[in-house]
């Protein structure tokens, strides 16, 4: 049974910075392409980022340029550095892997970007 864990969510003003971490167990993170996903009240949840199994990075659009996903194998821990946060980026940031079945989802972390 995989176990996801995301933490590093809070509360931020528009500008600043939060860094997201899952922690994997259950499954070696090496094996796996890996993506952080969010969904806004209201809205459907969206891939944001993702890394494969070699180190290719992918962002959405709406992402690019302000936001870094990263894995860790040793310590099975997937990252999400997030700078010059907007109101727009406001969810719940979730992870998991990407390109195969999902495994069960974690309860997330909620980011707020707000003055």
């Amino acid at each position: 049974q995989v176990q996801l864990v995301e933490s590093g969510g809070g509360l931020v003003q528009p500008g600043g910075s939060l860094r997201l971490s899952c922690a994997v167990s259950g499954s070696p993170l090496s094996f796996n392409d890996m993506a952080w996903y969010r969904q806004a009240p209201g809205k459907a949840r969206e891939l944001v980022a993702r890394i494969t199994s070699g180190g290719t990075t992918n962002y959405a659009d709406s992402v690019k340029g302000r936001f870094t996903i990263s894995r860790d194998n040793a310590k099975n821990t997937l990252v999400l550095q997030m700078n010059s946060l907007k109101p727009e980026d406001t969810a719940v940031y979730y992870c998991n892997r990407e390109g195969r079945r999902p495994w069960d989802w974690g309860q997330g972390t909620q980011v707020t970007v707000s003055s």
